[in-house]
């Protein structure tokens, strides 16, 4: 599944003020005095957030990076590896702590993979202006027992890590609290709901896709036969075919290449495997990041060159996509579809008579020596939850996004929540491209949940300036490149 874009948006606001100059010497001597004891003062209180983070038991510090106007540290916890036996052996996980002020609300969130080390801050945090405390997910490395026992990562044993490190921080950061995440970060979020509905007093879900039946896949076939305009559609269906019809040269291409990197292809267990997974994730990327305003970027299959084919679908799928160093990194994702989550799979009939094994399951793509079998209740007991139990719960998904063929739904008897679509928006889906009404309401949904002063919910206006700098989406982890992941 594909690359995902993780919605980190960091966070820097530079506070400074230049009064007048005194005109007289006892007052500019006051003021340096004044001056001397705020310095002290703020000193103190930056060295106490340090010291009270440490002082939890478990908790060590990897770094701090200097932020101007907050503080950053990337920290160690000690986890169970099996929350239902503490006792039994504990790992280390990496969270991270942008922290702003105690007395402001805090925003918990995860991408559902790695960790970025690159102070940073989500939509809500923004919105809320709060601090922000970031989850790498269990089992993405370094965050991995040793050694790995697989039948301990589940979505439960996943939202107890984050009640716990909830319950540890929440005697510092007393104010309100939301979880957020986006795409798979999404999916956690809303497990977390699920399993510990009392910890968060909000949640804001980006694209989170919504798989309860992991058999029945045809709102994905249903949203590629209708996304875009019939013409660009065309035009990235004949590539595909195009891609397998010169499967012989273009496998050339690819081993040559294969060989040039050290790239292996154990795990699926061929390099034509392989090219195939890679082809067949060529349109569903496309609309994933991308969209019609650059449909014409796509060449014309029938008079493209064999490099010109090859470079397309390297730049929307990623050739090194299913080798094993880059499915190494991403084996708890998959082992997680293949168990729990369950993962897309399309007809996509131009491709008959070309495809030789269609849409690979997620197992494919996890090591043989791993066990794996599909739990289908997991997904169903999710979504009936959602459906009836949503209190004060957002969703939002990109109009144009194939993720968002099987989104969350809310029942009558769902609470003070909301499931809103970005027009024309892809898997970037967020807040800020909502139309009028449903932006202004998220926006005041998402301060009030975070019990900000009601002024400012009616206002429905972000309460952090915009940091060009800061406020860009930030990539999760560098070395996630192409592959179809949520």
């Amino acid at each position: 599944m594909r690359k995902s874009l993780r919605w980190l948006v960091s966070l820097s606001v530079v506070i400074g003020t230049v009064g007048p100059t005194a005109t007289v010497a006892t007052a500019a001597d006051t003021q340096a005095a004044d001056a001397g004891r705020t310095a002290t003062a703020d000193a103190a209180v930056s060295a106490d957030i340090k010291d009270r983070l440490l002082a939890i038991p478990g908790m060590s510090l990897i770094e701090e990076k200097p932020y101007a106007g907050y503080r950053y540290f990337v920290l160690n916890y000690e986890q169970p590896i099996d929350h239902k036996r503490p006792w039994a052996g504990t790992f280390q996980q990496r969270i991270s702590v942008l922290h702003k002020d105690t007395d402001r609300p805090t925003v918990f969130r995860t991408s559902g993979y790695g960790l970025s080390t690159t102070p940073s801050r989500t939509e809500p945090t923004r919105i809320i202006d709060g601090n922000q405390i970031s989850m790498e997910y269990r089992f993405f490395s370094p965050s991995r027992p040793e050694p790995a026992d697989w039948s301990k990562l589940d979505i439960w044993q996943a939202a107890s890590d984050q009640h716990r490190i909830f319950t540890a921080l929440k005697s510092i950061y007393g104010k309100k609290w939301l979880s957020t995440g986006a795409s798979k970060g999404g999916m956690t979020a809303t497990y977390y709901e699920r399993f510990y509905p009392r910890d968060m007093d909000g949640v804001v879900a980006y694209v989170a896709p919504n798989d309860v039946v992991n058999q029945e896949d045809s709102a994905y076939d249903r949203f590629f036969e209708t996304v875009g305009t019939k013409d660009c559609r065309d035009r990235l269906n004949n590539m595909q075919r195009e891609a397998l019809l010169r499967r012989g040269p273009l496998e050339k291409k690819y081993a040559a290449w294969a060989a040039s990197e050290g790239a292996t292809f154990n795990t699926l267990g061929s390099l034509d495997k392989a090219y195939e997974a890679v082809v067949l994730d060529f349109v569903w990327g496309f609309w994933q990041y991308y969209g019609q305003d650059v449909c014409d970027q796509i060449p014309v299959a029938a008079t493209a060159s064999d490099d010109e084919v090859y470079d397309t679908i390297d730049a929307y799928s990623g050739w090194s996509a299913y080798t094993d160093q880059d499915l190494e990194s991403y084996t708890p994702y998959y082992y997680q579809a293949a168990t729990e989550l369950g993962s897309p799979s399309i007809k996509q009939p131009h491709l008959a008579g070309l495809s030789r094994y269609g849409y690979q399951p997620a197992s494919s793509f996890v090591p043989k020596e791993i066990p794996m079998k599909f739990k289908p209740q997991v997904m169903r007991d999710v979504d009936n939850w959602v459906r009836k139990n949503a209190d004060q719960m957002l969703f939002v998904y990109g109009g144009n996004d194939p993720w968002g063929s099987e989104k969350f739904h809310l029942d009558k008897s769902a609470r003070d929540s909301y499931v809103y679509v970005a027009p024309g928006m892809n898997h970037g889906a967020n807040i800020a491209g909502l139309v009028p009404a449903e932006k202004a309401n998220a926006t005041a949904r998402v301060l009030a949940w975070a019990g900000v002063d009601a002024p400012a919910v009616a206002a429905a206006k972000p309460l952090a300036r915009y940091d060009a700098r800061l406020d860009q989406p930030v990539d999760e982890d560098a070395t996630r490149e192409h592959g179809l992941r949520p």
